[in-house]
Parts: structure tokens; sequence; C-alpha cells
């Protein structure tokens, strides 16, 4: 039997204790990649490739927080500053407080300030050495995710306060997009993104990941709907079509095209899903709903159990990780027209999260596994997702809409 949908005031007092924690911390936390930052342990890794990779991933891995014992420190990321903003513009339009206004706008001006410098446009990536089986991508160079989430973001603000400011910066991400990023061409002229500044002779299809490539195509979709820039709109029909066509037959995204990418995992199918609907929203293309109505029906049936648990994988239940949490939320509540019980599960998404995931401190755990839970308090990945996925849903609480 499902719960009643949760309150307003529910809602508010969960994110009053981790706005709290947040802010007593100047939005500063660790990340599930920083592992690296850690100098001493590095060293043992005579900078090889797969040694750096094995323990970035120990740290991330281990259920307990080693960063303090191997002097990695609590910083601030951009796209957790990204996330807060959000948060904040969400929280500013269900309460009126105006001090969720200036918290915003504090986020922004931190990202205006803090972007990686030598590029087209404005451009965001990590403060740390991030390696994996895709690669490495180094300190300060720029990601397409970053940056997309970011601009978008900068849209956001853009459409709710008329500042147009706000929407040169994100129209300048578009510029990094376009300028620097390379481009994989497909036979029938479909393009994906790829995932970092490359020249385009880096360009291949094994570099092909369909959040990244639809996430860029969702901004310049919604920067073309407010600046009618002609060379926006072809790039980002393209970059679409390109991730519509590798949707399986079961409505289902892999992470992307190259067999080291084949898994399927519920934060990523939410980025792509939302992707899609940004951009279906800013151009109004229809060609995508079918989709859309697959991917969503998907989401909806695999990556959530019927007490409210967010899932990683459609397969297995754990590790249930807060990410899943908050990006489940979060597609939830902006995709439910597609589905008529999206606000309920949400709704029991985040029951459970705040009862089983959020500690008396006010900050939400990283993971949970079957017998222990690693509570290190990850700032973009954790506070600020969660910021941003509770803020949406009391928007939407506070309204009373149930459905669009």
């Amino acid at each position: 039997m499902k719960q009643q949908m949760i309150t307003a005031d529910e809602l508010s007092e969960s994110i009053t204790r981790l706005d709290g924690w947040i802010t007593r911390n100047q939005w500063k936390g660790y990340d599930p990649f920083d592992g690296l930052n850690g100098e001493t342990l590095r060293r043992l890794t005579f900078e090889i490739h797969l040694l750096k990779i094995a323990q970035q991933q120990l740290i991330r891995r281990f259920p307990l927080n080693l960063r303090p014992l191997l002097g990695i420190q609590k910083q601030t990321s951009s796209k957790g500053m990204g996330y807060c903003a959000v948060g904040y513009l969400k929280l500013y339009q269900a309460t009126g407080d105006p001090a969720y206004y200036r918290k915003m706008e504090s986020c922004l001006t931190w990202l205006r300030d803090n972007y990686c410098r030598g590029y087209a446009g404005y451009a965001w990536g990590n403060h740390f050495d991030y390696v994996s089986r895709g690669g490495r991508i180094p300190p300060n160079v720029p990601s397409i995710v970053w940056t997309s989430l970011i601009g978008y973001t900068f849209c956001q603000a853009f459409e709710a306060f008329g500042d147009k400011s706000h929407l040169d910066t994100a129209a300048s991400a578009c510029e990094f997009l376009l300028g620097d990023v390379a481009r994989y061409t497909d036979a029938d002229g479909t393009i994906c993104f790829m995932y970092t500044p490359r020249g385009n002779s880096a360009a291949s299809r094994r570099g092909c990941v369909h959040n990244a490539n639809a996430l860029a195509a969702r901004l310049l979709a919604r920067v073309y709907k407010h600046t009618r820039r002609a060379e926006l709109l072809g790039p980002a029909e393209e970059a679409i079509r390109f991730t519509l066509k590798h949707q399986e037959s079961d409505g289902s995204w892999y992470y992307g095209v190259s067999n080291k990418f084949r898994w399927v995992d519920s934060f990523h199918t939410g980025y792509v899903l939302e992707a899609l609907h940004g951009y279906k929203e800013a151009i109004g293309d229809a060609t995508c709903e079918h989709s859309l109505r697959s991917g969503f029906n998907f989401f909806f049936r695999k990556f959530f159990d019927a007490d409210g648990a967010p899932r990683y994988y459609s397969t297995r239940k754990y590790p249930i990780d807060i990410q899943c949490a908050s990006q489940g939320i979060q597609t939830l509540v902006n995709l439910r027209g597609y589905q008529p019980c999206a606000l309920e599960t949400a709704s029991e998404v985040v029951r459970w999260t705040v009862r089983h995931m959020q500690d008396k401190q006010g900050y939400f755990y990283f993971r949970k596994y079957p017998f222990v839970t690693n509570r290190t308090p990850m700032f973009h990945w954790g506070q600020s997702t969660m910021l941003a996925a509770l803020g949406t849903m009391l928007e939407v609480t506070s309204s009373g809409v149930q459905k669009e």
C-alpha cells in the first residue's frame, strides 16, 4: 500500500538540515574520485595508469573514509556548486525566501570566477586527477558533462529571473562545446560530442558516451531557444539523433557505444532522459517522444524498489548510491507527465533516502551495502545533488501540481 505524498513540512525539515551542513562546511566536501589527491599514496603508483585506477577505486569503494588519513582535503567542486545553484533556485521559487536567492547568486558568481581558462568559452571540470578505463582527465580540464549541466543551470536562472548575464554565460559555454570539443560523425551524418576538448582527429566511435552527448545537445537547444543562433541548432539535432538510434529495444541506453561501456545504470539513464526532455521542450521537436516514453518506462520500472530504495543497476540492489537517489527523485519529478505514479514514487524515494541515508548532522551518506554504510560526506555526489532534488520536489509539492 502506497504512503501519502510527502508534505512540504517534511521536505523542509530535511532541506533545512542539509543546507545547514552545506553552509557550515562552506560548500566543501569530498568526491568519490578524489583519491589521487593523496600525494603520499599516489607516489606508490609510479604514475602507472592501472595503479592509479586501483588507488582511486580503492579509496572510492572502501567502506570507511580513508581520506583524512591520506591528507585528502574537503574541497569545493564546480559541479557541486552548479547543483547547489539549482537547489537554491528551486527553493527560492518554492518559498520566496530571499536567503535562498542570495545563495543561488553566490554559487553562480563562484562558477563565473572558477572556470577552466584557455578555451573558447566558459567551461568547467574537476579539481582532481580522474582516471578510468576510458582514459585520464587531468585537473582543470573541462568536460562536456560538467559544462553542459552548469551551462543549463545558468539558462534556468535566466528563465527564472530575466538576468541576461546568465544567458550570456550559458551562450559562452556553447562556444566551448562548438569550438573546443571534437565530434564523431557517423555514416548517416549524426554526431556525438566527445567527453573532453580534443582535436577532431581524436574523435572516435569508441569515445561516444550518451549522457554527455545528450546533455550537450540540450544546452545548445536551450540557448538556441532564447538567441535563435542558427549554428546551435544543427549540432543539437544531429547529436540527439545519434543517441536516439542507440536506444535498446527495452528502452534503455548503454553508458556508451564501445564494448567497454556496455552497462546500464540509473543516474546516467536519468541524465539522458532529462536531456531528451529538455531538448524537446526547447525546440518543440516531437521526434524523440516515443524514445522518451519508452526510456522513462524502463527507468520507472527498473530502478526503484517497492519501499522506495533506489537501485544503481536494474539487475541488482546494491550498492545503494546517493547519486541514484538524487537523480532518481529529480528525473521522476521532471518527467512526471510520462507516468501517473511518478510523483508518488518520487515521494517514496525521498522518504526512504531521508530515513536511511541522512545523518543527524544533516548530510547524506555516500553508499549503503548489505552490512555496512559508507558515511563519507561527498559534496557534489550527494549533498548538492540532494539539495537540487529536494528543492525540485518541494517546488512541485508546494504548488500542489501533480501532473504536467
